[in-house]
C-alpha cells in the first residue's frame, strides 16, 4: 500500500471518533475530555479526577502497583491492569469503586479499549503475551503470544491491527486483531531497551516509541546510556528509508542531555509530539515531519516539568496538556507550549515513609547530586527494582544486572561481594559510570584496585540521610509468588520432583542456595563466595569466587551466571556446568533436569520471613496484619 494510501486509511478511520486511550498509559483521559483517571502505582489506587474543575472525585484502592487505564467510552467504567496482583479491574468512576476483579495472565501491564467499549486488550510483561478481554462479559476470550515481555500497546485507528512493544529490545510488533497472529515487526539496535509504550500519529501510518538504549560496551557516564525516540513506518517499505529509525534525543536539543525517555503522546490534530524524560523531569516538543528521515523536529527548547513525570496525555480537544509526576503527587495542567502551568491536581499521598519516597527520588533521578551530566540514573538498569536484561562489560569484567527483590536479606551485594550495604554506592555516584558530587560530605577511602575491596572498609550507615533512604528505598523490593507455582505453598507434580532432587545430596543444590531466600549470603566474614567455573574469562580481574545469588524470581531474570553465558536455565544445568562444579547435575536424566528447572522457576511458592539473621536495618519493613 502506497504511504498515501495508508496516511487517507489513517485519517478515515480517525474521523470516525477521536478519542484519548488508544495507548497504554498510567493516565488515561475521558473521549469528551471531562475526566481523568491516573493509576498510582506505589499507593495501589486508582484517581479519578474532574479535567474541568481540576478537582480530585475520589481515590479508589486496587491493589499491589496498577500500571494502566482506559475509559470505556466517556465511562463511568476504567480498567485497571494490577501488575503485582495478576487482575485487570473494572472500576465504577461514578460510585468511586471497584465493580468486578477478574484474574488474568502474570503481570499485566498496558491496557486499551475499542471505540465502542466492547473489546479492551492488556498486555503482559513476563508471559508476552495479550489477552483479549469482553468488557461485558468480564472474561478472557482470546490469549495470544505478542514476544518477550512485552509492555506497550496501541489500537490502530480502524482498530483492526494491535501494536505492542517488547520491553528489553524496544522491538514493535503488529498483531492481527481478527487472528491474533504476529503480521509485522520492527527490530531496532541491539543496544535499545526498556520500552513501556507506544504512541500511533493520528492521520499518518507512523509509530513513536520512547525508550533508551543502553550501550554495555561503555562503562563511563558519557557513553553508556541515552535516552531515544524511535519512529516506525507502520506501511510497506518505500524507497531506502529504513522501516525504523532511531533519534537520540540529545541530538534534537544540541546535546542538551535527558535522561530516562517514558512515554510520548501526540495532539489529536497530529501536530505536536511530545517525549516525556523521568530522570531529568522534563520533556520534548517535537512537530512530526513526514519524510522518513528527520521525522521530528523540535520546536525550541526542553520544558521542566515535575519531579518523576511518568505519564502524559493531551486533551481531546487539544487545548491543554496533563502531565503525571509522581513525585509530586499531582497531576500537572500545561498549556500546549508548556511554558505555563495552568494548574494541578494532588491524586494521592506520599505512600510509605518520608525516608522511602526521598530514596525513591534520588534512586530515579540523574540530575546532581546523584549524575554529574544527567545521563544515568540508579532506575536506568534496575527499573523498578527489575533487571534491564543486560550483560554489561564493567571494568572488573562482565556482569549481568541482577534485579533488586529480596534485596534487604540477601547482602553482601555484587557478583563478588564487594560491598556490605547500599551507601556503598557511593563509590559508584561519584565514580565514572555516574559522575555524581555524592550524597556524604566526606572523603572516601582510595580505590587503586578491585581486590582489596575499599568499599568493604568504608562504614557508611547512619553518617548521611540521604544515603540511608537511598538504602531504604533499595533494599524495599520483594519477590512476588511466581506463576509457575500451583498456588501458594504449591508445587506442580514436575516441580516437586525438582525439589526432591534441589535438596539431595546427589546433586548439591541447596548447599550454597539455601535458606528461604534460596543463597548462602550473608555478612558474616569472611563471606561465603565459590568458585563454580565461570570465573577464566581473562577480562575478569575479582574471580573466580562469586556470591551466591538468590532464586528468587530466577524464572524471569535470564541471561543467567555472573557473565550471562548461560541463556537459559537448563544451560545453567547442563552446557554452562562443566566438571559439576556448580552443584552435581551431569548425571541427570533429560527428564530430572526438567524437572529441576520446573522448581526453580516455582521459586517463590511460598511467603518469606520479613526477617532474618542477614536483613538489614535499612529497609522499609512491611507493616502489621491489620495495621493501617
Amino acid at each position: 500500500m502506497s504511504r498515501f494510501l495508508c496516511s487517507l486509511v489513517f485519517t478515515l478511520a480517525l474521523s470516525l471518533s477521536a478519542r484519548g486511550g488508544s495507548s497504554n498509559s498510567l493516565l488515561d483521559v475521558t473521549p469528551d475530555g471531562k475526566r481523568l483517571a491516573v493509576a498510582n502505582a506505589d499507593s495501589g489506587t486508582v484517581t479519578v479526577v474532574d479535567a474541568k474543575a481540576r478537582k480530585k472525585l475520589c481515590e479508589v484502592p486496587v491493589g499491589d502497583h496498577p500500571e494502566g487505564v482506559s475509559w470505556v467510552g466517556d465511562g463511568p467504567l476504567v480498567l485497571v491492569t494490577v501488575w503485582g496482583d495478576d487482575k485487570l479491574v473494572f472500576l465504577d468512576a461514578d460510585a468511586g469503586k471497584v465493580v468486578a476483579t477478574l484474574a488474568v495472565d502474570d503481570e499485566p501491564y498496558g491496557v486499551v479499549t475499542t471505540r465502542d467499549g466492547a473489546r479492551a486488550y492488556v498486555t503482559h510483561d513476563y508471559p508476552g503475551t495479550v489477552a483479549e478481554v469482553d468488557v461485558a462479559a468480564r472474561k478472557v476470550v482470546r490469549t495470544f503470544k505478542a514476544g518477550t515481555c512485552v509492555r506497550g500497546v496501541a489500537l490502530s485507528p480502524d482498530e483492526k491491527t494491535l501494536y505492542v512493544t517488547e520491553f528489553f529490545t524496544a522491538r514493535l510488533v503488529a498483531l492481527d486483531r481478527a487472528s491474533g497472529k504476529v503480521v509485522d515487526s520492527w527490530a531496532g539496535q541491539e543496544t535499545e531497551n526498556l520500552c513501556r509504550n507506544v504512541v500511533l500519529h493520528p492521520t499518518w501510518p507512523t509509530a513513536y516509541l520512547a525508550h533508551i538504549r543502553s550501550r554495555v560496551t561503555g562503562f563511563d557516564a558519557r557513553g553508556s546510556i541515552f535516552s531515544q525516540l524511535s519512529v516506525c513506518d507502520l506501511g510497506a517499505a518505500k524507497g531506502d528509508a529504513p522501516r525504523r529509525r532511531p533519534h537520540s534525543a540529545d541530538t534534537f536539543n544540541g546535546v542538551l542531555v535527558v535522561s530516562n525517555a517514558w512515554e510520548t503522546a501526540v495532539t489529536p490534530d497530529g501536530s505536536r509530539l511530545y517525549t516525556l524524560y523521568a530522570g531529568t523531569d522534563d520533556l520534548n516538543i517535537f512537530r512530526p515531519v513526514d519524510d522518513r528521515y528527520r521525522d521530528a523536529e523540535p520546536t525550541g527548547g526542553i520544558p521542566r516539568v515535575g519531579r518523576h513525570p511518568k505519564a502524559l496525555r493531551v486533551a481531546p480537544d487539544g487545548s491543554e496538556l496533563y502531565v503525571y509526576n509522581t513525585l509530586d503527587f499531582e497531576v500537572g495542567v500545561y498549556d500546549l507550549d508548556v511554558r505555563r502551568k495552568l494548574g494541578g491536581v494532588k491524586v494521592c499521598d506520599p505512600p510509605h515513609t518520608p525516608e522511602w519516597v526521598r530514596g525513591k527520588e534520588l534512586f530515579v533521578s540523574a540530575k546532581p547530586p546523584m549524575g554529574g551530566i544527567k545521563w544515568i540514573s540508579c532506575s536506568s538498569c534496575h527499573p523498578d527494582g527489575l533487571t534491564d536484561g543486560r550483560v554489561w562489560q564493567n571494568p572488573e569484567g562482565n556482569r549481568r544486572t541482577p534485579h533488586l527483590f529480596g534485596l534487604a536479606h540477601t547482602h553482601p551485594l555484587h557478583w563478588s561481594a564487594d560491598r556490605d550495604e547500599v551507601q556503598d554506592f557511593e563509590y559508584t555516584i561519584r565514580g565514572k559510570l555516574m559522575r555524581g558530587r555524592g550524597l556524604f560530605e566526606g572523603p572516601l577511602k582510595p580505590r587503586p584496585g578491585f581486590l582489596p575491596a575499599a568499599e568493604l572498609e568504608m562504614d557508611l550507615g547512619g553518617k548521611s540521610t540521604d544515603l540511608d533512604a537511598l538504602a531504604v528505598y533499595t533494599n524495599s523490593f520483594e519477590p512476588r509468588m511466581s506463576p509457575h507455582a500451583a498456588g501458594v505453598r504449591k508445587l506442580t507434580p514436575g516441580a516437586d520432583r525438582g525439589r526432591k532432587l534441589f535438596f539431595a545430596e546427589s546433586t548439591g543444590c541447596a548447599t550454597c542456595h539455601t535458606g528461604p531466600y534460596y543463597t548462602d549470603s550473608s555478612l558474616k566474614k569472611p563471606f561465603a563466595v565459590h568458585d563454580v567455573g565461570t570465573g577464566e574469562d581473562p577480562r575478569e580481574k575479582m574471580g573466580p569466587k562469586y556470591d551466591t545469588p538468590a532464586l528468587l524470581a530466577v524464572y524471569r531474570n535470564g541471561p543467567y551466571l555472573h557473565d550471562g553465558r548461560a541463556k537459559t536455565l537448563r544451560d545453567v544445568l547442563t552446557t554452562c556446568n562443566p566438571g559439576d562444579k556448580h552443584g552435581k547435575t551431569s548425571h541427570l536424566k533429560p527428564a530430572e533436569v526438567d524437572d529441576l528447572v520446573a522448581f526453580l522457576k516455582s521459586l517463590p511458592f511460598e511467603p518469606l520471613p520479613d526477617e532474618t539473621l542477614n536483613t538489614v536495618p535499612y529497609r522499609l519493613k512491611k507493616k502489621p496484619a491489620g495495621a493501617k
